[in-house]
């Protein structure tokens, strides 16, 4: 006989889906983490899937995961390890175990625990629980396939159609776990297959069983646990993913410029989904064109630029390469552009699916020439709106092109989001040139702060030429003068230096940290988490994080110099130390560097930054 439910608090707790990469752990983790947000808890996700565009089913290397991390309050992380591992077949179990906790329940569906599937995965026994030492108490050891086939038996579905509803199954499971509202569940699929209601019914009918079956066969070695929210803040959330988050930057910053947007771009991971998603917004004034290569997408966007658009490209780190020569006839031409570079492993395809922040030294000086260029790093997925939002500012008030790194972790890892109010943003004003201008107006007069100021071609009066040979500064015709030259790049150089960003922010044991970490980009909530557990043991620890890279903040070196011991955390082999080394005397800080793919382990972290206060 069953015990009567009794359902615990939790302050926060991590997920882990993980199958094939046909069983859908991302769409059930998407849900999970989407019906979270929405009664306002925090999150942070992390999808982990395979390069293979399909492996071959049950085997190890075909696996697909989907983490997410939920809290009462803000969360910086996806987790290191995770409470509730759902494992839908063998080789899951194989290779995702390993980001369980000691004490996490496991799901798993027996029926895909077969002498085949056990064979795939490389088991040597038919007790694949005692090979791994896992207490079977832990474990809901649930025949899913079996129970989703009977549950839609009379849905006149084929038996391919029926198989790919195990997910909701197993979502059903874990919204029993931490006694979630099926009814948010229900709404995201009838929205999601508005078109296809008998779709969405068959799998509400099947997270339906899978709820109900957690209720009525839970066993005494599992809880049901609940997660409210600390702190309710008015307003309307939603889970985003980075690259979403980054493309509605891109059509606000547009909005509010009074200006089209365009966005040229060839289809590349992990930045694709941006392009996809802009292709969704024609209404708001969004011009997408996919295009051959490249090279091409960067010179269509520079060329949409011309013609008085915000021109945007997207891209990753192999992308850069090729698009540098477009970069710079931006920077000569002094046209805004803004180039978002979603990192990913490298070099040349390396690891497309995995995350790395080793593209900045590229992008900081990747081109031919003194070629000055604004870079700015998304620190979160829903930091992501605010740093394209930023960056397209920034590129359209000092007619420059600006790059945005963000990487595979931020761009498909997702957040809760509150959506902005469009009268709070901060204004963006392009220097358009004034009309009482039009019979001085040269192509490279200066604005007060060092940039140049745009005309749109078609206005009268304002006829001019632009290219990538040097011009003259008072004239704007071609120019070969050695003065010249020298003028022009150091003009270029100054519009860049004299961009302000906001100061670098120190948080933690601002006045008498004994360490400060360092780091930029979407490292920052690893770095964070960490930074908090080493003050729980008592240490003084604070955090410096950069978002803005070139310019750097203005109090940059006084904050680097301020502390006795400084380590730079960065997934990559020192870039970010190596330019600080070279923007700062006398700096020879500690470094911690990783390039496995995968995002930091908090723990790892707080070991190796509590030897450096120790010796």
């Amino acid at each position: 006989m069953n015990k009567p439910i009794e359902i615990k608090e939790l302050s926060q707790v991590v997920v882990r889906f993980s199958g094939d990469s046909g069983d859908g752990m991302q769409l059930a983790g998407n849900i999970f983490s989407t019906i979270s947000a929405t009664v306002g808890n925090g999150i942070s996700t992390f999808p982990d899937y395979p390069a293979d565009i399909r492996a071959p089913q049950g085997s190890l290397t075909g696996v697909s995961g989907f983490q997410v991390h939920i809290g009462e309050g803000r969360v910086y992380t996806p987790g290191d390890q995770c409470d509730v591992l759902v494992a839908m077949n063998a080789a899951a179990l194989k290779t995702q175990y390993r980001y369980a906790k000691p004490q996490a329940t496991i799901i798993i569906d027996t029926d895909a625990f077969e002498a085949n599937d056990l064979k795939k995965a490389q088991f040597e026994t038919d007790d694949y629980l005692a090979e791994m030492n896992i207490d079977p108490d832990r474990v809901i050891q649930c025949p899913l396939t079996t129970m989703v086939k009977d549950c839609l038996a009379d849905s006149g579905m084929d038996n391919k159609a029926i198989l790919k509803c195990r997910n909701m199954f197993a979502l059903g499971l874990v919204c029993w776990l931490f006694d979630r509202d099926l009814n948010l569940v229900f709404n995201f699929l009838r929205e999601k297959f508005a078109k296809k209601p008998a779709i969405a019914e068959n799998n509400i009918k099947v997270v339906q069983a899978g709820y109900d079956y957690g209720y009525n066969t839970h066993s005494s070695a599992i809880n049901v646990y609940r997660i409210e929210t600390k702190e309710k803040v008015p307003g309307r959330y939603m889970d985003i993913t980075g690259n979403k988050a980054t493309a509605y930057g891109f059509i606000a910053a547009a909005e509010k410029a009074g200006l089209r947007l365009f966005l040229g771009s060839y289809p590349i991971t992990p930045a694709t989904d941006v392009l996809h998603e802009l292709s969704k917004h024609k209404s708001c004034g969004v011009i997408t064109v996919q295009c051959e290569d490249e090279i091409s997408g960067c010179a269509s966007a520079l060329g949409a630029s011309f013609a008085g658009a915000l021109g945007v490209t997207s891209t990753s780190g192999p992308g850069i390469c090729l698009k540098s020569e477009a970069m710079n006839l931006a920077v000569i031409m002094e046209l805004p552009l803004v180039v978002l570079d979603v990192q990913r492993g490298g070099p040349a395809t390396g690891l497309p699916t995995k995350s790395e922040q080793t593209d900045l030294l590229q992008v900081l000086f990747g081109r031919n020439g003194e070629s000055p260029m604004p870079v700015m790093a998304a620190t979160s997925p829903a930091d992501c709106f605010d740093a394209a939002y930023q960056a397209s500012k920034m590129a359209l008030e000092h007619m420059t092109p600006v790059v945005l790194l963000t990487d595979a972790y931020v761009a498909n890892g997702s957040g809760a989001f509150k959506l902005p109010e469009m009268a709070k943003l901060d204004a963006i004003n392009p220097p358009f040139v004034p009309e009482e201008l039009k019979e001085t107006w040269t192509p490279y007069m200066r604005t007060e702060d060092g940039g140049r100021y745009w005309a749109v071609p078609g206005r009268k009066g304002f006829a001019h030429i632009l290219g990538g040979l040097e011009k003259d500064s008072k004239t704007g015709a071609i120019s070969t003068n050695p003065e010249n030259h020298d003028l022009m790049t150091r003009l270029r150089q100054q519009k860049i230096a004299n961009i302000k960003v906001p100061d670098l922010e120190v948080e933690g044991d601002v006045d008498d940290a004994d360490l400060l970490i360092v780091g930029f980009g979407s490292t920052y909530g690893h770095l964070h988490s960490a930074m908090d557990e080493l003050r729980q043991k008592g240490y003084k620890v604070a955090q410096a994080h950069f978002k803005y890279l070139n310019p750097l903040p203005a109090n940059t070196t006084a904050v680097m110099k301020r502390y006795k011991k400084v380590v730079v955390a960065e997934q990559n082999m020192g870039q970010l130390a190596a330019y600080l080394r070279m923007k700062i005397d006398n700096f020879v800080p500690e470094q911690y560097n990783e390039v496995k793919g995968q995002p930091f382990s908090i723990n790892e972290l707080v070991k190796h930054f509590e030897g450096i206060i120790n010796q």
